[in-house]
């Protein structure tokens, strides 16, 4: 299995995904758009099935950070 890992384009700005076989092995990796080699690789989210679903691990989508479970029941 090869992870996705996503870069963001310093020269476009543009935001893409790549498969990789390592952390390690982002040589030769380009920008999509604009064929630049001058990427960053971005900090991803990652998701993760538990429980009585899949969530992903940003909160949820209330926004107050207080929610579990998918409740927003909390929230104020």
């Amino acid at each position: 299995m090869m992870p996705i890992f996503e870069f963001s384009c310093n020269k476009c700005d543009a935001k893409f995904e790549e498969l990789l076989r390592s952390s390690n092995d982002s040589s030769g990796v380009t920008c999509p758009k604009c064929g630049s080699s001058d990427i960053k690789r971005l900090m991803s989210a990652f998701a993760y099935s538990g429980g009585s679903g899949f969530r992903t691990s940003a909160s949820s989508s209330c926004g107050c950070g207080t929610c579990s479970g998918g409740s927003c029941s909390t929230c104020h």
